[in-house]
C-alpha cells in the first residue's frame, strides 16, 4: 500500500525506461474511492476553468502504472 502523499514529486519513466514526468497532482475518483489520474503538471489558476482538457493533455490513468518505487514505472497507453 501507499499514501497518496508519497506519489508527489516521484519521477514517472516508462516501462522502456524513457522520461514521462514528475507527479504533481493525483485525482481521486470520490466515487469509486480510487485514484483515477497522475497528472504531470503544475494547475495554474488560469487552467483550473479548462481541467479536463488538462487532465488528459498532461495525465497517465493509473490503470496504467505497473510499479511504484522510487520512481513509478508506467505502461503503454491502451488504444
Amino acid at each position: 500500500m501507499v499514501m497518496i502523499s508519497e506519489l508527489y514529486g516521484k519521477k514517472v519513466i516508462g516501462n522502456n525506461g524513457r522520461w514521462v514526468g514528475e507527479v504533481f497532482h493525483v485525482v481521486v475518483d470520490t466515487e469509486a474511492g480510487t485514484v483515477s489520474h497522475l497528472l504531470l503538471g503544475k494547475i495554474d489558476e488560469r487552467v483550473k476553468g479548462d481541467m479536463i482538457r488538462e487532465l488528459i493533455k498532461n495525465s497517465i490513468t493509473f490503470d496504467r502504472v505497473k510499479k511504484i518505487a522510487d520512481t513509478i514505472v508506467v505502461g503503454q497507453a491502451r488504444e
